[in-house]
């Protein structure tokens, strides 16, 4: 938070001023409604060319020429500078089809929120950051699954009012300083799940102990579902159909979103984009992948306008499966997905969200050549869809960022000659 009454020094305050107006500037190309009208049209099913999105980067690896060096004195200020650079270093370098607005997000701040009742227990840590782990089972009863709760919801009133007086104070008359609360929230409830229980204690008890693992996830995603109901009536929804990323892929521009009936004050769950994964169900069967996970995640995206299905896991023997999500528009295809058996069972029907393999960007040398031959394979085996190209997880590309320059370069050059 920015704090009470928070002094900036001159200095910072001209770093920051100069980056947004260097954004604003940007912001006010008309490519940028060319590049909305494009996801428009791509997340209403229209066929357009495929559209590249980059996202998850490794950016301790990415400063050139101190494109990323912060120079101001606070945290506060510090995570402000880092955003505008950010987005001013993929505008210079790996832009793909971002789209830029002469905006900036003010954060609800909360002193409440994720609290439901158990946290990961690890042990045998390697390495820092990304890294194996072992999770201590924490769950191996009835009584076990009663430590999980609905969270209490708390907003940090004084936090949130003056993080956004300090924006606004700060270049609020070059970018437009817009509160924001509760968008697409990331659903992925097994993700959570599996780190209080074990991977392997977890599939022996998918067929040993079927109504504890019933009972574990019926009730924290009641839990999910009773949440939102607090954020509801707190009126902390906000809507996800612009510049704001959906599920695992690209940003949700839509004109089918809020719903009839939105009054323009108070946010429903039905004027938002959902999403939902089972990432550790990626080789579980598609009978017991309904049975454990869907039907319970269904409880959660039924209450939205539209909906993302899908992370890293490879869903092209689900594909059935996931047809029964009444609201379903966007499908993540995985690099480990069979992409033209994916392709064949997505049609035209939803948004392929095409993701295709960061290790192309991680090995021992680069290879521009090899990374354009895998990535016009895979838009050929799609060929004919309505495809996002969504390039993300990069963990390395060996502190040599024109890697993903170039890669950025590549995915453009492809998308336009897959129009």
């Amino acid at each position: 938070m920015a704090g009470e009454n928070m002094f900036i020094r001159p200095k910072d305050r001209e770093t920051l001023r100069t980056l947004a107006i260097q954004v604003a500037e940007i912001a006010s190309l008309p490519v940028q409604k060319e590049k909305i009208a494009l996801w428009k049209k791509l997340n209403s099913l229209k066929k357009v060319r495929p559209l590249v999105w980059i996202t998850e980067v490794p950016w301790q690896e990415m400063n050139v020429n101190d494109e990323l060096t912060l120079s101001t004195e606070t945290d506060f200020l510090q995570s402000v500078e880092m955003q505008l650079r950010v987005a001013l270093y993929q505008w210079r370098h790996i832009k793909g089809d971002m789209v830029y607005e002469p905006k900036f997000y003010s954060w609800t701040e909360f002193k409440k929120f994720n609290d439901f009742g158990m946290t990961e227990r690890t042990e045998s840590l390697q390495g820092d950051g990304l890294c194996s782990r072992h999770y201590i089972p924490q769950i191996k009863t009835m009584d076990d699954i009663l430590k999980i709760h609905t969270p209490d919801v708390e907003v940090d009133d004084i936090a949130t009012e003056q993080n956004y007086e300090v924006l606004c104070s700060l270049f609020g008359d070059i970018l437009s300083v817009e509160k924001y609360g509760i968008g697409c929230l990331w659903f992925a409830p097994w993700d959570m799940l599996v780190t209080w229980w074990g991977v392997t204690e977890l599939f022996y008890d998918l067929i040993l102990k079927p109504d504890l693992v019933h009972a574990a996830i019926d009730r924290l995603v009641s839990a999910w579902i009773e949440r939102q109901e607090q954020c509801k009536k707190l009126n902390l929804l906000s809507l996800s159909n612009g510049n704001f990323r959906i599920g695992s892929g690209g940003p949700g521009f839509i004109d089918e979103l809020p719903a009839p009936g939105f009054d323009g004050a108070c946010v429903r769950t039905v004027d938002q984009w959902g999403c939902s994964t089972s990432q550790i169900f990626s080789e579980v069967s598609p009978a017991m992948h309904e049975e454990f996970a869907l039907r319970y995640e269904k409880k959660w995206l039924n209450q939205f306008g539209l909906t993302y299905y899908g992370c890293c896991e490879p869903l092209h023997n689900k594909i059935s499966l996931l047809r029964t999500i009444p609201n379903l528009r966007k499908i993540s295809v995985s690099p480990k997905a069979d992409k033209a058996k994916s392709a064949e069972e997505i049609g035209t029907d939803y948004v392929i969200s095409l993701k295709p393999n960061p290790a192309v960007l991680a090995t021992n040398s680069w290879d521009p050549v090899k990374a354009r031959e895998i990535l016009r394979d895979e838009l050929n085996k799609t060929k004919g869809c309505i495809v996002e190209i969504v390039m993300k997880d990069i963990s390395t590309v060996r502190h040599q960022p024109h890697r993903l320059w170039e890669w950025s370069e590549i995915a453009m050059d492809l998308a336009e000659e897959f129009a």
